[in-house]
């Protein structure tokens, strides 16, 4: 894309622009027509020169000028996106059903609409699909969930999956290809890990009429015998391909990898860069500096958008301008838990707060240009709060999206759940008010929290 930048920041300046030229053109089309009309009219009703023969006039084929204007907004496309899907045991048991089949459809069934409403939605898949023989459906420490929650995922109109985190590999080999495979069977897009060495590594997906490149990758565990580990499981050399991975101790080698990548999507046609990275410290509300450096580097090499999991709490947003001056990359460190059963109950000493209930619906959007630009025009969060409850075989999630904290009051929650719902939107505004407000401000979009 060229220029994004000055693009991003003329935005205001060209729609007032634009509204005062369509005015004046307007009139001047008009003024044009009636001229036209007139002669044709005289023309036709047998008018006369100074000889005495009909005049013929020579604007019959004249047309007011159908000049595009390079400037006119000729796509637009809105991406939400939603944090980590974690089925911890708790999750499992209150969804097990009578038959011994599970029933996850409570998940999104208020958040679906939010989901269908934008042209693409994403989430970050956290379990493998390891089926029945990696053994029996498990929570932590190592996921292996059913199939059918992938129905479920679907259905409420996420369409795109990150599976590049540090439990992609729980399963293995075998849960890791399984999990690819199930993906492709259900025709769920994804990126960050893959069933086979020929397939990507990255995505350029249309979306709406704006190509957008996407990539994932999860950070690596250091180990002493130099192998690729993730989560603590050293990777067979066979599976070392099928991750998307960077290790922060060879991190100019992610480097290097992230530039060739973003290289090729454009030249795969790519108007847009996204990076999904899972990294940071669990359970830390800021991101830390190895969080900033990668976000730097990934901004001067043109990446337009990177959205970050894996603390399981959401961190700040923050507007980052590449060392040249040539780019500006909007960054969310984290977009914490969609559905996990980390409640501030249990995560002693790790997280008591709340932190670990919230999410955020975390939207970005593209405008394509006549003159063939496009640029990153909005972004904007919604907050989110999984409340779980007595339900089913045990305990049910629900992921309630807040856009004000008194939105919590229709959904008929008791006092204290109402109470709970309503400190969750004050948590995450505490959190991504700041760094929101100045992206909104810098893109010409409307600010949600403005105050």
């Amino acid at each position: 894309m060229k220029e994004k930048t000055k693009r991003q920041k003329a935005i205001i300046r060209r729609r007032i622009f634009l509204s005062v030229t369509v005015a004046v053109l307007a009139v001047c089309i008009a003024a044009l027509c009636f001229a036209v009309n007139t002669i044709i009219k005289n023309a036709s009703s047998g008018d006369k020169n100074q000889n005495g023969s009909e005049i013929t006039s020579q604007y019959e084929s004249v047309k007011p000028d159908e000049t595009v204007d390079p400037n006119k907004t000729v796509a637009t496309a809105t991406v939400v996106n939603t944090g980590d899907i974690i089925l911890h045991s708790t999750v499992l048991d209150g969804a097990k059903t009578s038959d011994g089949n599970y029933d996850f459809s409570a998940f999104f069934k208020y958040a679906e609409t939010y989901f269908k409403s934008a042209d693409l939605a994403t989430a970050n898949l956290e379990v493998t699909l390891g089926g029945r023989e990696s053994g029996a459906y498990s929570g932590y420490p190592a996921f292996n969930s059913p199939d059918c929650l992938l129905d479920v995922v679907k259905n409420s109109g996420i369409g795109f999956l990150t599976t590049a985190n540090n439990h992609c590999y729980d399963t293995g080999l075998f849960g890791l290809k399984r999990t690819a495979a199930q993906l492709k069977a259900k025709n769920i897009d994804f990126i960050g890990t893959k069933e086979t060495d020929a397939d990507p590594v990255y995505t350029v997906k249309n979306v709406n009429g704006i190509k957008i490149g996407m990539t994932a990758y999860t950070f690596e565990n250091t180990s002493a015998a130099g192998q690729k580990s993730i989560n603590g499981n050293i990777v067979k050399a066979e599976a070392a391909g099928l991750i998307n991975s960077f290790n922060y101790d060879r991190i100019n080698e992610f480097y290097t990898e992230a530039q060739s990548v973003v290289e090729k999507m454009k030249n795969d046609g790519a108007d847009a860069v996204v990076f999904y990275m899972h990294w940071g410290e669990e359970y830390q509300l800021s991101n830390n500096t190895w969080q900033k450096s990668i976000a730097q580097k990934l901004c001067n090499m043109g990446v337009d958008v990177i959205v970050g999991s894996h603390p399981h709490v959401i961190q700040p947003i923050e507007l980052i301008h590449s060392e040249d001056s040539q780019n500006t990359t909007v960054c969310i460190y984290s977009m914490g838990n969609a559905v996990s059963n980390q409640r501030k109950e249990i995560m002693n000493p790790e997280c008591t707060t709340g932190h670990t209930e919230d999410g955020v619906l975390f939207y970005y959007t593209f405008e394509k240009y006549a003159d063939g630009n496009v640029a990153l025009t909005g972004v904007d969060v919604i907050p989110t709060w999984v409340n779980k409850y007595r339900g089913g075989s045990g305990y049910q999630y629900t992921v309630y999206p807040l856009e004000t904290a008194s939105m919590a009051e229709n959904y008929g929650f008791d006092a204290a759940t109402l109470s709970a719902a309503k400190a969750s939107f004050e948590r995450t505004k505490q959190q991504v008010s700041k760094g929101l407000k100045e992206c909104q401000q810098n893109l010409g979009c409307e600010v949600r929290f403005a105050e």
